[in-house]
């Protein structure tokens, strides 16, 4: 809860704010700004979106009904945030590789979107094994 209190802090305040700041500061980046503060509002939504949906998997674990349908939407979720954040991490990626004077950031983002891939790679293993752990589930239930 502490945790999606700050995130909601950074979006509204402290990313804007930061951008802002950098236009101020850098007057020939400024046309960055707004990009900018959509794409990191973005992913911080995303990232809550996980954080609402871990919450909910943990409270289905709590009440054993992680063997349900309710928790495949749950992971669902979850995946349609990664592969949102992912796609708009890849349109980064491009833009600042194709315009970038130093290898640096245009690595740092491929590190990135590496690590996301893998991530919703693994959820997608996840949401399968939930599916046939439900699956199993059920059928054991109808044979009882």
């Amino acid at each position: 809860m502490l945790l999606f209190g700050v995130l909601v802090l950074f979006q509204t305040m402290s990313l804007p704010g930061q951008f802002a700041h950098m236009a101020r500061e850098s007057p020939d980046m400024a046309y960055l700004r707004w990009p900018a503060t959509a794409v990191t509002v973005f992913w911080v939504l995303c990232v809550q979106v996980v954080i609402v949906a871990t919450w909910k998997l943990l409270t289905l674990v709590k009440n054993d009904r992680i063997f349900t349908p309710a928790a495949l939407a749950w992971v669902d979720a979850i995946v349609w945030a990664i592969a949102a954040a992912w796609v708009v991490l890849v349109g980064v990626f491009l833009y600042v590789g194709f315009n970038a004077n130093d290898p640096g950031l245009p690595l740092l983002l491929f590190l990135m979107t590496i690590g996301v891939t893998v991530l919703g790679l693994l959820m997608v293993v996840m949401r399968a094994l939930l599916r046939q752990a439900t699956t199993l589930r059920t059928d054991m239930e109808a044979v009882i």
